[in-house]
């Protein structure tokens, strides 16, 4: 699945209030980390990650969380990266039209 710039954008607004609901530090991304992305995807679609790492770590743990979890990217600020991925089953957010 792929967004338009103004999908993009819609989400990016609905990053403003909510909180990282995980944090990937020291020991990267282990398989505990991963299904707490995961499990956090398929609850809320929308999540915050906190990466605690230097830039170019931060960069490879996006693209892998991307990959494996088949999210898509809203954006990345810092050490706060975002990502969307639509529930099959319960959709929660209602996406403006292409």
């Amino acid at each position: 699945m792929t967004l338009t710039n103004s999908q993009k954008r819609y989400l990016r607004g609905l990053t403003h209030h909510i909180k990282p609901v995980v944090m990937v530090a020291e020991k990267g991304l282990t398989e505990n980390v991963m299904a707490a992305i995961e499990e956090a995807l398929d609850r809320h679609e929308l999540i915050k990650v906190k990466l605690r790492a230097e830039r170019a770590e931060r960069r490879a743990w996006s693209e892998e969380i991307s990959t494996r979890c088949k999210a898509i990217p809203v954006h990345s600020i810092g050490q706060t990266a975002c990502f969307y991925r639509r529930n099959r089953k319960d959709p929660v957010i209602e996406l403006p039209r292409r």
